[in-house]
């Protein structure tokens, strides 16, 4: 609810003076008219032009680790040769991981 801070302050004694029927009709002059919208409701119902993706296949073509890579023991990623930091009891790290 919106509140207007440039209106005169009233005190809680003039507050607890209210009627009860005051405050019913102020509450309902309160309430808008609108409905609540949930945004991402209205979000799903958008279709962008093009974006039907169902019927589409991703082709990626793999290739072979290289003899100039390696593959780090800790986050299992293929680095060049160039990214090795450390070599322990056989296990080969990166410098992301080290």
């Amino acid at each position: 609810m919106a509140t207007d801070y440039d209106a005169p302050r009233r005190d809680e004694v003039d507050l607890g003076e209210d009627s009860l029927e005051e405050l019913k009709a102020r509450r309902v002059d309160a309430q808008s008219a609108t409905v609540d919208v949930d945004e991402a409701e209205v979000a799903e119902s958008f279709e962008l032009p093009g974006a039907d993706l169902a019927d589409e296949e991703l082709t990626v073509k793999v290739l072979p680790m290289q003899a100039d890579e390696f593959r780090c023991s800790r986050c299992f990623l293929v680095h060049h040769r160039s990214q090795l930091a450390a070599e322990r009891n056989g296990e080969l790290i990166c410098r992301e991981c080290s």
